[in-house]
C-alpha cells in the first residue's frame, strides 16, 4: 500500500505530490506512539522546521503548561506548548514529506485545521495522513494491530483501505483529516491499538507498528534504529510484570486467547506478500538500510 499520489505511477522525471504526516501529543497519542514515529523520522531524516504555529493563538496555558528547563549552556529556557511544521526528503526516491508535530490544540480547531492546509497548498501536499493511537484491549504479547481508514472513496478504492464507522468524540487527528478530505486532499488515518493496561509511554511496540504502516504508505524503508530491541525489552518487561499479579496474567491470557481465535486468517497469502514486498525494500537498501522492522 502506497500512498494514493504515489499510486498513480507519475512518469520517473516528477516527483509526486509531497505527503503530509501529522500526530498531536494527548488524547490521540496514547503512549506517545504517534509522535515518537514521526520524532523518527524527523531526526532520522533531517527534518528542516519551515512554519511554527503562535501558541497564543490556539492554546490554553492552563491546560498544557509551558516548560522550564536548564540547557547545557547554564540558559534558563522557556519552551511553549504549540505546533512545527518540518520537511524531509526521503532518502529513496526523494519525495517531500511534510511533517506535522505538536500538541493537540486546546482552542480554534477549525482556525487551526485552517492554517495547516494553508501550509500544505504551500508545500503542494496532495495527501494528508493523519496519524495517531489510542488505548484497546490488546495483548502486549502478540502483535500491535494498525489500522488504516478513510472517508474518502477515492482512497478507499485505491488502496483498499476500510471506511471507518467510528461514531462519537474526536481529537484533532480526526478532525484534520475530515477537514482535509472537504479541501479536496486524498486523506487516511494511521491508528495503532495500545493495550490499555500499559498506557504509559514510550510504547516502542507501538511505534514500531506505525512506522511499519507508514513504510507501506511511504514506499520505500523507514529508519527504525534499536526501535525493534527497544519493543523486545518492553514486552519482556511487561511479561515479568503480568507475571507478578495473577489477576493481570489471567487478564492478558483471555485477550491472547480472543486475539489469537480472531486473527486465524492472518497467515493468509495477502499477508505474507505485504511482509516479502517489505523484506525486498530492505534488501535493495542494502547493507546500510535501517534493518529489520522484525
Amino acid at each position: 500500500m502506497t500512498s494514493p499520489d504515489t499510486a498513480r505511477g507519475p512518469d520517473e522525471a516528477d516527483l509526486p505530490p509531497a505527503l503530509m504526516l501529522a500526530s498531536f501529543e494527548g488524547w490521540n497519542d496514547a503512549g506517545n506512539a504517534a509522535s515518537q514515529a514521526l520524532e523518527i523520522l524527523a531526526d532520522e531524516w533531517d527534518a528542516e522546521i519551515v512554519h511554527e504555529f503562535d501558541p497564543e493563538d490556539y492554546h490554553d496555558f492552563q491546560v498544557a503548561r509551558p516548560q522550564i528547563a536548564t540547557d547545557d549552556d547554564g540558559n534558563r529556557i522557556l519552551t511553549w506548548p504549540s505546533t512545527t511544521v518540518s520537511v524531509i526528503t526521503t532518502p529513496v526516491s526523494g519525495r517531500t514529506v511534510v511533517l506535522v508535530r505538536g500538541s493537540e490544540p486546546s482552542m480554534r480547531w477549525r482556525s487551526y485545521c485552517a492554517e495547516l492546509l494553508d501550509q500544505a497548498k504551500r508545500l503542494d501536499v496532495g495527501t494528508v495522513v493523519c496519524v495517531g493511537a489510542l488505548l484497546a484491549d490488546v495483548p502486549h504479547s502478540r502483535p500491535i494491530p494498525v489500522q488504516v481508514t478513510s472517508e474518502d472513496p477515492r482512497v478507499r478504492a485505491l488502496l483498499a483501505v476500510e471506511g471507518s464507522d467510528y461514531e462519537g468524540p474526536v481529537g484533532i487527528v480526526g478532525v484534520l483529516a475530515h477537514t482535509a478530505h472537504l479541501a479536496g486532499l486524498h486523506s487516511m488515518s494511521v491508528w495503532a491499538a495500545v493495550p490499555h493496561y500499559v498506557a504509559q509511554p514510550p510504547s516502542p511496540k507501538a511505534t514500531l507498528a506505525l512506522l511499519t504502516a507508514l513504510e507501506e504508505v511511504l514506499g520505500e524503508p523507514v529508519p527504525v534504529g534499536d526501535l525493534a530491541e527497544d519493543a523486545r525489552a518492553w514486552q519482556h518487561g511487561v511479561d515479568e510484570l503480568a507475571l507478578e499479579d495473577p489477576e493481570v496474567a489471567d487478564y492478558v491470557r483471555q485477550l491472547e486467547q480472543a486475539k489469537d481465535t480472531a486473527e486465524l486468517p492472518e497467515a493468509s497469502g495477502e499477508a505474507i506478500a505485504r511482509e516479502f514486498e517489505r523484506y525486498l525494500r530492505r534488501r535493495e537498501k542494502g547493507p546500510g538500510g535501517p534493518g529489520t522492522t522484525g
